[in-house]
């Protein structure tokens, strides 16, 4: 199993994004497994021609995201991210569903509004 990344230098997407993008879907679709060691902060930045801060941004959110978890000095490994990503979620689109409430919105207008940010996210 292998980490396969691709960096576009002329995106407009920055570069820790589109690394941490990558590596969140392929731990999310199964690519890269629960445990799959990955490679030092300092080992991708030097294969990606990335800044060492770079891939350390990308790791700190991967990780704060529960998408990665860093065992001191054994190293970084994916992590079963797949349930810290639904739960989450499901607080996110709770606290959503409390606040729309309290604004009085109806049921239709407040998932007319999550479609809408769906769209404009997932459809760029």
């Amino acid at each position: 199993m292998t980490l396969k990344i691709s960096i576009d230098a002329g995106s407009p997407t920055a570069p820790y994004e589109q690394l941490r993008a990558q590596i969140s879907d392929q731990a999310r679709s199964g690519r890269l497994p629960v445990g799959h060691k990955l490679p030092t902060v300092r080992g991708l930045a030097d294969e990606l021609g990335l800044a060492a801060n770079t891939v350390a941004k990308a790791y700190r959110v991967l990780e704060s995201d529960g998408v990665i978890e860093t065992r001191g000095r054994a190293g970084t490994f994916v992590a079963a991210a797949g349930d810290a990503a639904a739960r989450r979620a499901a607080t996110a689109a709770a606290a959503y569903a409390a606040e729309a409430h309290r604004l009085g919105l109806d049921r239709a207008d407040a998932e007319a509004a999550v479609a809408d940010a769906l769209r404009a996210v997932y459809e760029r």
